[in-house]
């Protein structure tokens, strides 16, 4: 069993910047892809962005340029720097962790409000 444990969360103005992290349990976390989603109230959980267990990124058109995955598999633990932040960046921020078959498994989420 995998747990994840998200924090960064907060109340930041539009233009301001926030640094998300992920902490992973378990032995596992260098082998596995590592993604971050948001779902705001009234739409669908989307993906932000993700981190294979080698590097590789991909980002929602909509943060490209803004926000950047990063993984230190010593601290078992994937970060989302957010820097220009918007108000329709406001949403519940989840940490995901997938792998091989059903290896797949969600953090708590950590609300990111941004407002003047």
């Amino acid at each position: 069993q995998v747990q994840l444990v998200e924090a960064g969360g907060g109340l930041v103005q539009p233009g301001g910047s926030l640094r998300l992290s992920c902490v992973a349990s378990g032995r596992f976390f260098s082998i596995n892809a590592m993604g971050w989603y948001r779902q705001a109230p009234g739409k669908q959980r989307e993906l932000v962005a993700d981190i294979t267990d080698d590097g590789i990124t991909n980002y929602a058109d909509s943060v490209k340029g803004r926000f950047t995955i990063s993984r230190d598999n010593a601290k078992n633990t994937v970060y989302l720097q957010m820097n220009s932040l918007k108000p329709e960046d406001a949403a519940v921020y989840y940490c995901r962790q997938y792998g091989l078959g059903p290896f797949d498994y969600w953090g708590q989420g950590t609300q990111v409000t941004v407002s003047s």
